[in-house]
């Protein structure tokens, strides 16, 4: 078992910047592939970066080059920086995690392999 608490979200205008943080605390020492994904009111969830065991990293192509995904292993903490942020990066971004050894590929785009969840932490961006 894996818990994960998000942290950072907040208000912000469009091309600001927020750094999201999430804790995993419990069965750190296995392999996870993890990331973050986001719903914004009245849309489906969706991928925006995943992080795999070897570092290898995926995108959602309307955040890259804005946004980082990034591990401290030593602290347990997955984080994602985003810059130049626009309104319709507006969402609950939720962290995740999927035990296994998955591509970060593969977990992307196969959200149903992730099995533990954060509550979210909410982003909000005005034009």
């Amino acid at each position: 078992q894996v818990q994960l608490v998000e942290s950072g979200g907040g208000s912000v205008q469009a091309g600001g910047s927020l750094r999201l943080s999430c804790a995993a605390s419990g069965n750190t020492r296995s392999r996870y592939c993890m990331g973050w994904f986001r719903q914004a009111p009245g849309k489906e969830r969706e991928g925006v970066a995943t992080l795999d065991n070897r570092g290898t990293t995926t995108y959602a192509d309307s955040v890259k080059g804005r946004f980082t995904i990034s591990q401290d292993n030593a602290k347990n903490i997955l984080y994602l920086q985003m810059n130049s942020l626009k309104p319709e990066d507006t969402a609950m971004y939720y962290c995740a995690a999927a035990l296994g050894f998955y591509t970060s590929d593969y977990c992307y785009s196969r959200d149903y392999v992730l099995n533990y969840w954060g509550k979210g932490t909410l982003v909000t961006i005005s034009s």
